[in-house]
């Protein structure tokens, strides 16, 4: 019997299922993701997510042919151990295909999926990466900072004193190596990232601050870091999705 195939769905970025309703939201889904990807989805009636609500709620704007409620959602987040997802593809031995849904974005890229694509892998099935919005990659295209070196390096220490070491050590690094340097924080705690930024790092460094990609609250804005000392208190990064880059 020949083998389904393990199909990776790329979903919108914005907080669609909060902040953007109606038009909002065909809006980003349209601009987010080609509609080969939506025709994709009808092969599927298994799907591997992080989060059950958000993804039913993805499949319902994507217009899912099938009832939600006769998918099957098998689970996968961070706190899923590899001997749980020992027969998540199982299905796909059986000739059908499975769907991997990211929480926000590329599935796999700063996600959990990377675990259950390494298991398809081992097994020989074949993984299909889909075309979709990444938060890391649209930020580093709307710097102006280097792109032919970047690092992503997760989250940094929520520790002040080791958060401060972990972006004098960044700073060097980019200085060195001229490589950009990407990471994110918990959406409450951006205000305080970005006034260590600003207080930490060289007057002459550059920050970029990329919030709420396409959404309508888009801000993308790259300054030296003594010009963000007086631009912080203009904007509130507080709860939004944000990504933060250092470079040169």
């Amino acid at each position: 019997m020949r083998k389904g195939k393990l199909i990776l769905f790329p979903v919108p970025i914005g907080d669609y299922g909060q902040k953007g309703t109606g038009t909002d939201a065909a809006d980003e889904m349209a601009l987010s993701l080609p509609q080969g990807n939506m025709e994709l989805l009808a092969t599927c009636r298994t799907f591997i997510v992080e989060e059950l609500r958000s993804a039913r709620r993805f499949l319902k704007r994507a217009g899912y042919p099938y009832p939600i409620d006769d998918a099957v959602f098998l689970e996968l987040n961070e706190h899923t151990t590899h001997d749980a997802v020992g027969h998540h593809l199982d299905a796909i031995e059986r000739g059908e295909n499975i769907g991997l849904l990211s929480e926000a974005g590329l599935p796999c890229v700063a996600d959990p999926g990377a675990m259950i694509t390494r298991i398809a892998q081992r097994r020989g099935i074949e993984v299909v990466p889909l075309v979709g919005p990444s938060s890391l990659m649209l930020a580093l295209m709307a710097s102006g900072l280097n792109g032919q070196r970047f690092a992503f390096k997760g989250y940094l220490p929520v520790d002040r004193s080791a958060r401060a070491a972990t972006l004098r050590r960044i700073e060097e690094h980019v200085h060195h190596t001229h490589e950009t340097q990407i990471f994110i924080e918990a959406p409450y705690r951006n205000n305080q990232m970005l006034e260590a930024l600003s207080t930490v790092l060289q007057a002459d460094t550059l920050v970029c601050v990329a919030c709420d990609i396409t959404l309508p609250t888009q801000y993308i804005r790259t300054l030296p870091c003594s010009k963000w000392k007086a631009e912080r208190g203009k904007i509130d990064l507080h709860k939004r999705n944000t990504v933060f880059l250092i470079g040169e």
